[in-house]
C-alpha cells in the first residue's frame, strides 16, 4: 500500500518493507530516499519532524543494502522508522518539545539501540509538545504539528509527530511515549494502532524509569501486525532498568485467535471532580465496535472498574516527572508558563506525598484488577471527544488546559498509574471525517491477548484501507538506488482544504459512524459540552 505514479500503494507497511528488502524487491536506499522526500514535501504542512537525519540515514541505508547483499537478515534491516524527540539518538539533541540549545547525545537510548540491532534506519526525531504534558503537538520551539486527516486539527499528543508521520505515509511506523495516553490519544485521532505496553516492556534507559514510572515507550503503526513487529524490535531490558517484565512475543500474538472473550464495555472515567461529557459520535463509534466484537463471538456487556481516587496517585508522579525534566532544560525562562507551574507543583508534592502515591499502586492494582475476574479485557473510548482544532488548548492557561484536557481525554491515564498495557484501535470517523478510536485494556502482561483481539478486529474491519487524502498533491522525484529503477512518489501536500476519506477496498469500520464529508467546524474538547451524548449506552449483548 503506497503512493506511486500509478496510484497503487506498494511497500508501505513495516512488515511489507522488511519482506521486500529481504526478497531483493526494493533497496533500503530507495525506501529511505522516499521517506526523506516525503518528509521534506510535508514539513511545511504536516510538520511531523523536529530533526531529520538525512545524511546519516542515507549512509545507514547504504550499509544496510551491503549487508542484505551479503545475505544478512534481520527483522527490520534497512526499514526507515522514526522516534519521538524525548528518546535519545546518538549525535542528536533531545529537546522534548522545549526551546533552547540542547547538546547532542553521545549514545542511543536502549530502545533505539535495539531498533538499530534489528536493522532499522532512524530517519529522524518527531515533534512532541513541551515535556509531553498535553494532548496536542504545538509549541514555539517547533510550530504546529497538524493532522493529516485535516490540517486544521491536531493529531493529538504528546506523540503527535510520530502519529502524523505514520498517518501521512512518511514512515511505516514510529515510536512514541505514553505517560497519560500520549501514544493512544494520537493513534485514535489519526486512525492508527497505538500500543501502550506493560511498564518496562521497552526500556526507558538511560533513565531507570520515566516520569516516576507512569511513562512507557510504545509503537504507532497503520496495522496491528506492524505495531507488534516494532514492539518486538524495541522491547527488552537494560541492566539499569527498575522495571523488567518477562518477554512476550507480540508479533506472533497477532496471528493467533484470541478465543471467545468476556469484555467489559466501560463508559465511566475515573473521578477527577471535573466535567467529562462524552461526545455522541464517540459513543456511537465505540458502541459499533462493541457490536462488532459481539458479532465475532465475544460476550460484551457494560461493566465499570472501580478506580477509586486514582487521580491522587497520578498527579504527584506526573508533576514530579515534569520537575525532573525541567532540570535538564538549558534555559528555563524559555519554558511554557504551564510547564514551570507543573514543576512547582512537583516540588510541593514530592517527598512523602510522592512516596505515598507510589505505595498506593499495589492497592490500585487490587481495586481495578477485581474486574479481571469476571472479564478478560475492558473496552472504552480512547478519548471523549474528536481531535480539537489547532491552537485550541495551546492558548489556554494552566487551569483551563487541565480542564479541557481532562474533558477530552479522561479514559487513558489511569492505565499509566497501573503500569498495565492497552491498545488503541481505529473506531471510525465523525460525520466530518475526523478519526476516532477505542482502547482495549488488560491486566498486567496482557499484551498478547490485547494484540490478538485487535488483530481479529482489524481483519474484520480492515481500517488500514483508509488513508487521508489531501486537497493538493505534488509529485516528488525519488532517486533510484544504485542498480535500481527510478521511483516517483506522489505526495500529499496538505496545503489547506478539508481532508476526505479515501477507500482502497471495502467500506471498513468508518461506515459505522458516518461517511466522509466536509470537515466539521467544531472547536476544541470543550465542544463536546454541546453534545447530549451522556445517556445510557445501547445494549450490546452476546
Amino acid at each position: 500500500m503506497g503512493i506511486r505514479d500509478t496510484g497503487t500503494r506498494e511497500y508501505e507497511g513495516l512488515a511489507e518493507q522488511a519482506a521486500a528488502l529481504a526478497a531483493g524487491q526494493v533497496s533500503a536506499a530507495e525506501l529511505v530516499r522516499r521517506s526523506l522526500a516525503r518528509i521534506d514535501a510535508t514539513q511545511d504542512t504536516v510538520n511531523a519532524f523536529r530533526r531529520v537525519r538525512a545524511e546519516a540515514a542515507l549512509a545507514e541505508a547504504a550499509a544496510a543494502d551491503r549487508r542484505l547483499a551479503a545475505g544478512e537478515r534481520l527483522p527490520l534491516l534497512g526499514v526507515p522508522v522514526a522516534v519521538k524527540d524525548d528518546t535519545d539518538v546518538a549525535g542528536e539533541p533531545t529537546a522534548f518539545g522545549c526551546a533552547g540549545e540542547f547538546p547532542p547525545k553521545r549514545a542511543d537510548a536502549e530502545a533505539v539501540r535495539r531498533l538499530r540491532a534489528a536493522g532499522a534506519v532512524v530517519v529522524g526525531k518527531t515533534n512532541a509538545c513541551e515535556l509531553g504534558q498535553w494532548p496536542f503537538t504545538e509549541g514555539p520551539a517547533f510550530g504546529d504539528t497538524r493532522n493529516p486527516w485535516n490540517p486544521g486539527h491536531t493529531p493529538g499528543g504528546s506523540s503527535g509527530g510520530s502519529a502524523a508521520a505514520v498517518a501521512a505515509g512518511l514512515v511505516p511506523a514510529a515510536l512514541g511515549t505514553d505517560g497519560a495516553g500520549s501514544v493512544r490519544i494520537p493513534a485514535a485521532w489519526t486512525h492508527l494502532v497505538g500500543i501502550k505496553p506493560q511498564r518496562g516492556r521497552i526500556s526507558t534507559w538511560p533513565d531507570p524509569e520515566s516520569f516516576q514510572g507512569i511513562t512507557v515507550l510504545g509503537p504507532l503503526a497503520r496495522t496491528v501486525r506492524d505495531a507488534a513487529l516494532l514492539l518486538d524490535a524495541a522491547a527488552g531490558s537494560h541492566d539499569g532498568d527498575l522495571h523488567r517484565p518477562r518477554p512476550v512475543a507480540a508479533r506472533a500474538a497477532a496471528d493467533r485467535d484470541p478465543g471467545r472473550l468476556r469484555i467489559a464495555l466501560s463508559w465511566k472515567p475515573a473521578f477527577t471532580g471535573t466535567p467529562k461529557p462524552l461526545h455522541p459520535e464517540v459513543r456511537s463509534a465505540v458502541t459499533a465496535l462493541a457490536r462488532t466484537l459481539a458479532g465475532l463471538g465475544h460476550h460484551v456487556e457494560e461493566a465499570e472498574p472501580d478506580y477509586g481516587l486514582i487521580g491522587l496517585a497520578f498527579v504527584p508522579r506526573a508533576t514530579a516527572g515534569v520537575r525532573e525534566w525541567v532540570s535538564r532544560a538549558p534555559d528555563r525562562a524559555l519554558l511554557d508558563r504551564r510547564t514551570r507551574g507543573a514543576a512547582r507543583m512537583g516540588r510541593l508534592l514530592g517527598g512523602p506525598v510522592l512516596r505515598r502515591a507510589r505505595v498506593a499502586e499495589r492497592r490500585q492494582h487490587a481495586r481495578v484488577g477485581a474486574l479481571f475476574g469476571p472479564y478478560d479485557l475492558i473496552l472504552t473510548p480512547t478519548t471523549a471527544a474528536p481531535p480539537p482544532r489547532i491552537g485550541t488548548l495551546a492558548r489556554m492557561n494552566g487551569w483551563q488546559t487541565d480542564r479541557a484536557m481532562i474533558a477530552a481525554c479522561p479514559y487513558a491515564w489511569p492505565w499509566n498509574v497501573l503500569g498495565w498495557p492497552g491498545v488503541s484501535v481505529p473506531a471510525g470517523f465523525t460525520v466530518g471525517g475526523l478519526p476516532l478510536g477505542a482502547q482495549l485494556l488488560g491486566p498486567a502482561h496482557s499484551e498478547p491477548l490485547l494484540i490478538s483481539l485487535a488483530a481479529q478486529l482489524e481483519s474484520e474491519l480492515r481500517w488500514y484501507e483508509r488513508w487521508p487524502e489531501a486537497a493538493a498533491e505534488s509529485t516528488v522525484p525519488v532517486p533510484a538506488a544504485q542498480g535500481g529503477s527510478g521511483v516517483r512518489a506522489r505526495m500529499r501536500g496538505l496545503k489547506g482544504g478539508a481532508g476526505r476519506l479515501r477507500t482502497a477496498g471495502g467500506p471498513g469500520a468508518a461506515d459505522a459512524v458516518g461517511g466522509p464529508g466536509s470537515v466539521d467546524t467544531a472547536g476544541g474538547p470543550g465542544s463536546a459540552d454541546t453534545a447530549s451524548g451522556s445517556g445510557p449506552a445501547d445494549t450490546v449483548g452476546r
